[in-house]
């Protein structure tokens, strides 16, 4: 967290009316105890500036004479009520009554838990005050993760936030439980309250029961079943299909995608509601999830679990023999799974190993949701979409939860069943609401990048792969990677068309989803962990009129508003558990630092080169100070680095062998060291000299080769 600057700090003392405690000032905005020294030398030079009042011992005042409060302090939000305004609460001031009203809370809007630095004004007497909102500060954390190092006594927690190096959290011998040294852990800080939920939310959801038939269709009698990985934590989508027998639909099947509605549970604006938009998202890590919704709503009552009746949003589809979408129906439903079936074990049965659960299952409704996926899979081959089918890794743990390995997540076709399936619903709920003119949050997609389609574009033409330059639609970059199916290098090809993708987000100005190839689609599918979901299905209930808990009265700029939050949180949950499964990674493997590894060179810089091991997926630096003794010039138009004395030339697909130097658990980075190095097959020819782009810096790079 930053220092305020001199200005920012000069106004907070001046507005405040007396010279404030450090401690004081550390609170108010944000920082820690490392920000001491820094802040009183700021404080110091003001001083010496004449810009803020010398620090002096105050006159006691009577004791009758009441305290001031202060023009400007430090505010928290505790609430929210039904105007928007939130009611916020000062530790300077523990028995006023503050009113933020939501015309001055500023943007982006707080949210409950936001510390803000307030001004605040006398509201009627009666220790009541209005506020209005200066800054919006950092949150305090409540709690840290990072690994236990030391022993005894000494025992400390060095953070994984990368923000935070050089910081450390001493722990006491006493709170050390069973973790030991060298493992990640997490700890609660002194003095702070625990993660937790607020707990009118938590009331909410443990006052919740699942509904009556009343007003509801009753669907228990359609055999849905709900398909998901072994690891899966909540199910929110249940499936059936089956031929249509309409003389006039030839070849054409009929579908339900029935999703948990969660909006009966959760209504706008209340705690629940309020909850679920701060977060935004679920997030998932290899061993544990953090769920949007409370666990009694998220893993319970919204979780579509086998032979309980749920309550449910069904969207009925009907497709013709070319897989278009051909009628649609959205209802309120009572449902009960037919069985909690997994990805591997429906993949099985169809595959002629069906077990003691799909074995009755296997033609009655197995086998009809793979005649009906079958139709939408070959209508997505001929749309064109992108499907870059990328490798994705997963963290195996042993009985006591401990890293045990890695492994290739597979992609069956089971798995393609749902995606088709649940793209299909989305479609149908993003044109039932712009048919209905209904603001919602679609799901866009923009097209890419001209400069990054540039680049690879020179990138195959150096590989020697025909390619014209101009406008892409979706089909070209798959028909792309058909040519390359056999290609050694089809893997850095795909992973430079990822580049080249413009960031999914969400908005209510639709333009298209340009990598699945729709003129319109939203996010319909998963209210239980995407909070956009839950406002497709308020919308949805507005418009259809379905009952309570439908979208209020809103505005485009509302919408544009949250879009951007929610699009911000799902970037957050991204990264972090991208940077989860990094740490575990390099967790799994501190044991075999000095091992050696195959792997390929996956990106290439001016300082260095990325090269994904083959064992683990895990990506590591090897910095030129590792290569052989040469001078390298970096190439980046072409993803070259190249010798100047051996003309030896590094570039993306390279196959190596790697000795690992070291693996930091704590940021998840591994170090490696070049021992073999073979130029990939089709590998791109060396340019001339006349056509070289050199990178940063502008000079040849010259390094020290230094090796016990």
């Amino acid at each position: 967290m930053a220092l305020p600057s001199k200005a920012e700090l000069a106004r907070y003392v001046a507005e405040r009316g007396d010279r404030p405690r450090l401690e004081e000032l550390l609170r108010a905005f944000g920082l820690g105890r490392a920000h001491r020294r820094p802040l009183r030398a700021l404080l110091r030079e003001l001083e010496a500036e004449a810009a803020v009042p010398p620090r002096r011992s105050r006159p006691e005042r009577p004791a009758a004479a009441p305290r001031r409060a202060p023009s400007v302090t430090v505010v928290e939000v505790v609430a929210v009520d039904a105007e928007g305004d939130l009611r916020c609460r000062a530790e300077a001031l523990p028995q006023a009554r503050i009113v933020l009203p939501a015309a001055r809370a500023g943007r982006p809007a707080p949210a409950e838990g936001d510390r803000l630095l307030a001004r605040l004004r006398p509201a009627g007497g009666g220790g009541r005050y209005e506020a209005e909102a200066i800054r919006l500060l950092p949150r305090i954390p409540r709690a840290v993760v990072g690994v236990l190092e030391g022993a005894g006594d000494a025992l400390h927690v060095r953070p994984l936030d990368r923000n935070a190096r050089g910081t450390e959290y001493r722990l006491a011998p006493s709170a050390l439980g069973t973790a030991r040294p060298g493992e990640l852990v997490r700890t609660a800080l002194a003095a702070d309250r625990p993660l937790s939920r607020a707990p009118k939310a938590l009331a909410l959801a443990a006052k919740a029961r699942v509904p009556t038939r009343r007003f509801r269709v009753d669907l228990r009698d359609l055999p849905l079943v709900t398909i998901d990985g072994e690891d899966a934590r909540d199910f929110d989508d249940a499936v059936w299909a089956a031929a249509d027998d309409d003389p006039a639909n030839p070849g054409g099947h009929r579908i339900t995608v029935a999703i948990a509605d969660v909006a009966y549970y959760v209504r706008p604006g209340d705690a629940l509601d309020r909850a679920a938009r701060e977060r935004g998202n679920s997030v998932y890590f290899p061993d544990r999830a953090i769920p949007m919704l409370p666990e009694a709503l998220s893993n319970d009552l919204c979780s579509l679990r086998p032979n309980e009746d749920r309550a449910c949003l069904a969207a009925h589809l009907r497709i013709d023999a070319q897989g278009r979408l051909l009628a649609w129906r959205f209802e309120r439903g009572l449902m009960r799974s037919r069985a909690r079936l997994t990805y591997r074990q429906v993949q099985a049965a169809v595959d002629g190993a069906p077990d003691a659960t799909t074995e009755p299952l296997l033609e009655p409704v197995l086998r009809p949701l793979y005649a009906a996926y079958a139709v939408l899979a070959e209508a997505r081959r001929l749309r064109g979409t992108i499907d870059l089918d990328l490798p994705e890794r997963r963290i195996l743990f042993d009985p006591d939860g401990r890293v045990a390995g890695v492994e290739r997540r597979e992609r069956l076709a089971a798995h393609r069943l749902i995606e088709e399936f649940m793209i299909l619903a989305n479609v149908a709920a993003a044109t039932v609401l712009e048919q209905a003119v209904q603001l919602c949050l679609y799901r866009v997609h923009d097209k890419p990048d001209p400069l990054k389609l540039e680049i690879l574009a020179d990138y195959l033409e150096r590989i020697g792969v025909p390619w014209s330059r101009g406008p892409k639609s979706a089909g070209d970059f798959n028909r792309l990677l058909a040519r390359l199916a056999d290609h050694a290098l089809r893997e850095q090809v795909a992973q430079l068309i990822l580049r080249c993708q413009a960031q999914a987000v969400y908005s209510p100005r639709n333009i298209g989803h340009f990598g699945l190839h729709l003129r319109r689609y939203a996010h319909f599918t998963s209210p239980i962990r995407r909070y956009a979901d839950l406002v497709v299905h308020r919308a949805l209930i507005r418009v259809l009129g379905l009952g309570a808990g439908g979208l209020p009265e809103t505005t485009i700029e509302e919408l544009e508003e949250l879009g951007r939050h929610l699009s911000l949180c799902e970037r957050r949950a991204m990264e972090c558990e991208r940077g989860a499964l990094e740490r575990m990674i390099a967790l799994y493997l501190t044991d075999r630092v000095g091992a050696r590894f195959t792997g390929r060179i996956t990106g290439v810089q001016f300082f260095g080169l990325f090269v994904a091991l083959d064992e683990t997926g895990a990506e590591g630096l090897m910095p030129l100070a590792e290569l052989d003794d040469d001078v390298y010039e970096h190439d980046p138009r072409h993803h070259l680095l190249i010798g100047r004395r051996t003309g030896e030339v590094f570039g993306m697909g390279d196959r190596v062998v790697v000795t690992l130097l070291e693996a930091d658990a704590a940021t998840g980075s591994l170090l490696l060291r070049l021992e073999e190095h073979e130029r990939a097959p089709g590998a791109p020819l060396l340019p001339s000299p006349r056509g070289r782009a050199r990178g940063r810096p502008t000079g040849p790079i010259r390094r020290r080769r230094v090796r016990a």
